[in-house]
Parts: C-alpha cells; sequence; structure tokens
C-alpha cells in the first residue's frame, strides 16, 4: 500500500523532532488513560514509531506494538530491545495470537488511510484479540466537516503549548508542498461522520460510543470506545 511504503520511508511529517516527540508524549498519555490494570495485555495496532511505549509499557504487563511497516517495525524492535515486556509485530503476526487475550486496543490515526475493507478486516481482526470485558480505542477519527485550516490551528495551539511554535509555523508552509501533501491530494483521507462510524464498528461486532475527548494532538478529530457485542 502507497501509505505504508511512504511512513516506511522516514517522511518529514513532523515540523521538527520536538513535535514529534510531543506528538508520541501525548498518544502514551492518553493511552495509559485507557489501561485497565498493570496486569493488562495492550495492543497498539499500527502504532508508527511509537517513541514513548516505554512509558506505557511501563503501565501494563505486556505491550504489542503492531507496525505493517517493515523498517518502522525493525526500528520498535531495536529500540526496545531492552525492554521485556514490549514485542514489536507485524499485523500478520497477529494471527497467531490466541482468541481474548487483549485487554485494551487502541488504533490512532489509521482508519484514514485504509479502504473502507482495510479497516471492516483490522476490525474484525482486533474484535477476535479483544477480550469480552476488554476496550477498543479508535482515535483521532477524521470528520468531513473538519478541513486543513482546522488541523493547521491545532497544530499550532499544541506547538505553543509544547514550545516549537516557530517550528510549527514554518513548518505548515513546508508541509504543504512536500511529498506528503502530493500523497494526501492522489489518495484521499477517509473521513467519518459520528454516526457512520459508530455503524461500521457495530457492523463487525461491536457496541461503541462517541469519546468526550479525541485520543492526540486535534480536538477536532473523534475517537471512539468500542466493547465486544
Amino acid at each position: 500500500m502507497a501509505w505504508i511504503d511512504f511512513y516506511d520511508s522516514s517522511p518529514s511529517i513532523y515540523v521538527s523532532d520536538a513535535h514529534r516527540r510531543a506528538h508520541f508524549d501525548l498518544i502514551a498519555t492518553d493511552t495509559i488513560g485507557y489501561i485497565p490494570s498493570s496486569e493488562a495485555t495492550v495492543l497498539d495496532y499500527s502504532c508508527g514509531e511509537a517513541l514513548s511505549a516505554a512509558r506505557v509499557a511501563a503501565r501494563c504487563k505486556h505491550l504489542i506494538l503492531a507496525e505493517p511497516a517493515p523498517g518502522v517495525r525493525t526500528r520498535l524492535k531495536e529500540r526496545f530491545a531492552a525492554i521485556p515486556n514490549i514485542e514489536a509485530l507485524s499485523p500478520d503476526d497477529l494471527t497467531a495470537l490466541p482468541d481474548a487475550s487483549v485487554d485494551l486496543v487502541v488504533m490512532i490515526s489509521v482508519a484514514q488511510y485504509m479502504t473502507p475493507g482495510e479497516l471492516d478486516a483490522a476490525f474484525t481482526q482486533i474484535r477476535r484479540l479483544l477480550k469480552p470485558e476488554g476496550r477498543f480505542v479508535l482515535g483521532d477519527i477524521l470528520d468531513p466537516g473538519v478541513g486543513a485550516v482546522t488541523d493547521a490551528a491545532a497544530l499550532l495551539r499544541f506547538a505553543a503549548k509544547n514550545g516549537f511554535l516557530i517550528d510549527a509555523v514554518t513548518g505548515i508552509t513546508r508541509m504543504a508542498l512536500s511529498d506528503y501533501r502530493t500523497l494526501r491530494s492522489k489518495l484521499g483521507l477517509r473521513r467519518y461522520r459520528t454516526e457512520e462510524m459508530l455503524h461500521k464498528l457495530g457492523d463487525t461486532g461491536f457496541i461503541a460510543a462517541l469519546a468526550a475527548q479525541n485520543v492526540g494532538t486535534n480536538p477536532a478529530r473523534k475517537t471512539f470506545i468500542a466493547k465486544r457485542k
């Protein structure tokens, strides 16, 4: 898939290293808030670089980082080799895991890159792995009514809060002219209204609700909390 190839090439989609680190640190903080206990098994589905995964692993028994991009996955294995309760796998590797073996699944800022069929397949796989009492946190879902201006404003607010505002101002212009913008225009990003996503989750065996707050840096995007039917 073009998006996997793009992310595997180590693209510059962050305005600075401070942005990159702050992004993953916030995702880790939000994820930790959903971990039910220190004995939990947590799956981060299509996790990306997961720079702050060590913080998540410190709060659970087993953290599985599932990443489809081979180069990124290799870096994950190297980065966390010294942390015994972190395991980096491909999504295909998840088929070997037992049914109902995961307490929490998070899937953040991924759905917009997948075709509807790919997303349904991911939901089906996640449902198989989730314990009956487990939770699936589907975050950073784009809404059709939220455009680039809102995204840029959210980035500037996040940058101001985390000390990289100047980088953000210059980076927004740079990213507008980058390969990332070209690829976004070519492939598009899939957006879902609330009822559409609730229906999609329901069709794949979940009962879901819209969370009060998004997981991630953009409060205009949406997070859904789902459980097995």
